[in-house]
């Protein structure tokens, strides 16, 4: 699936070749809810980098988070302007871009189920709607993006 997006003042669009655009996991780690989550958590979705194509690259700031006490390699990209997160890149995999739900105007398809990971640092002032027979996890999951999607039978095929 092809996607679209954008920061919020306009500065950066960008677009790439997703093949897992479904927008199920919610992560509450503290890095994804304090750069980008605005229900206390993040969704990201998961793209092919060699079909990342950015206007406004000049507009683009890079945070690395620290974890354990070391910085991450992942690199996370935000509009210098607004605020905006936009994506996330790792060079441990260097073939996927994984944009935030959050900044994709194009219309996303609905996910039959959403799953919930890194429950163990969720604040308590997150609730989870009880009522949803959810799939939760205290730290990772144990499907990737494209083996959810798979199961699922969601897996876009790309754009020719």
């Amino acid at each position: 699936m092809h996607i679209k997006g954008s920061c919020y003042c306009g500065a950066v669009r960008f677009s790439l070749n997703a093949a897992t655009p479904v927008p199920y996991l919610r992560c509450y780690c503290s890095i994804c809810r304090k750069t980008a989550g605005g229900g206390g958590f993040a969704i990201n979705l998961g793209g092919l980098k060699d079909s990342l194509s950015v206007q406004g690259d000049d507009c683009i700031s890079v945070f690395n988070a620290m974890i354990d006490g070391q910085q991450s390699p992942a690199e996370r990209r935000f509009c210098s302007k607004c605020g905006s997160a936009l994506w996330v890149w790792d060079p441990r995999w260097p073939e996927l871009v994984h944009p935030f739900a959050s900044a994709i105007d194009s219309a996303l398809p609905k996910p039959p189920e959403h799953v919930h990971i890194m429950l163990s640092v969720k604040p308590d002032w997150v609730c989870l709607d009880e009522d949803q027979d959810e799939t939760c996890f205290q730290q990772y999951p144990d499907r990737s993006l494209k083996d959810w999607h798979t199961h699922h039978g969601l897996l876009s095929p790309e754009p020719d």
